[in-house]
């Protein structure tokens, strides 16, 4: 626990400065002074070392509690609801690079588990990984060191995934036609095309799935199924829209995709607890509300 706090330090230390990368805009300092209401987001393939605090995700009807000395690892794109419970709070969180992914499967001639999994789960860190990230970490009072060293270790930090209790899943982000692979074309089509009508058919073609088979894997990967994804992606777009530009709420509702702003308040309401217009003055009201942790 001396070394969690020690590293924490160190990202307290440079979060407020301008070293808030380390090893690449892809990698980034995650910090909290206090706790913080549920916050919407969607979490992309990643790896979140927790090193001081604790945290709360959400996902469909799953809830995950992590804390200091935990590691949260994603594998495909997830729409959550996520707050700071313990505070101070600081994390780094690494991308997950599929080629880097599969460079190392090939190297180490692993294959690919196909089953359906969750793409969310928490662990604790072993000590190779803590090792390995702690070191990461260090880098930031030695930045000079950064451009030769970090590749380097994240890549070890991969590697520790791989071989760690998560290996499966984090080694279906690297076959791109296995399983997740196709799952996530669909989810990326959801997500860029939220505001279009949905065909089942047209998503398992996509997926080159039957209808039965997509829906299965889908809800098994991101615990809900692809209409009940793309309307969080909506919502969460259209409470991004009203903080931009909060006076037309009907047409924010149209554009996201609803037919009627009643619908779109309803739905909003259910997500966020309020309908629009009350959700936009207290995140006004209370900033932190609005933060992306």
């Amino acid at each position: 626990m001396d070394r969690l706090h020690e590293l924490s330090e160190i990202i307290r230390r440079h979060a407020g400065a301008t070293a808030m990368t380390v090893g690449g805009p892809d990698a980034m300092l995650i910090t909290a002074e206090t706790v913080t209401p549920a916050q919407q987001i969607v979490y992309e393939p990643m790896l979140c070392v927790i090193l001081a605090g604790a945290k709360r995700t959400t996902l469909g009807s799953r809830t995950f509690d992590y804390h200091a000395g935990d590691y949260l690892v994603v594998s495909a794109d997830l729409p959550v609801s996520g707050q700071v419970l313990e505070a101070p709070y600081a994390a780094v969180g690494i991308a997950l690079d599929p080629a880097v992914i599969t460079e190392l499967m090939q190297e180490a001639g692993d294959g690919v588990d196909e089953a359906a999994a969750p793409a969310l789960a928490v662990s604790r860190m072993d000590e190779g990984l803590l090792d390995a990230v702690g070191r990461l970490v260090a880098l930031l009072d030695r930045p000079a060191d950064i451009p030769v060293l970090a590749p380097m270790i994240r890549r070890e930090i991969v590697w520790r995934l791989l071989v760690g209790e998560n290996g499966a899943m984090v080694r279906q982000i690297g076959a791109k036609d296995g399983r997740l692979g196709r799952v996530q074309r669909v989810i990326r089509q959801l997500r860029e095309r939220y505001a279009e009508p949905v065909r089942i058919e047209d998503l398992a073609e996509l997926a080159g799935m039957s209808e039965t088979s997509l829906h299965r894997h889908f809800k098994a990967v991101t615990s809900m199924s692809p209409l009940q994804y793309q309307k969080q992606v909506r919502l969460q777009e259209a409470r991004n829209r009203l903080l931009s530009d909060g006076h037309d709420i009907a047409g924010v509702g149209f554009a996201v995709g609803y037919d009627s702003p009643s619908q779109f308040s309803r739905e909003y309401s259910r997500q966020f607890g309020q309908p629009p217009g009350r959700d936009l003055q207290r995140l006004r009201a209370e900033p932190m509300a609005a933060a992306v942790l």
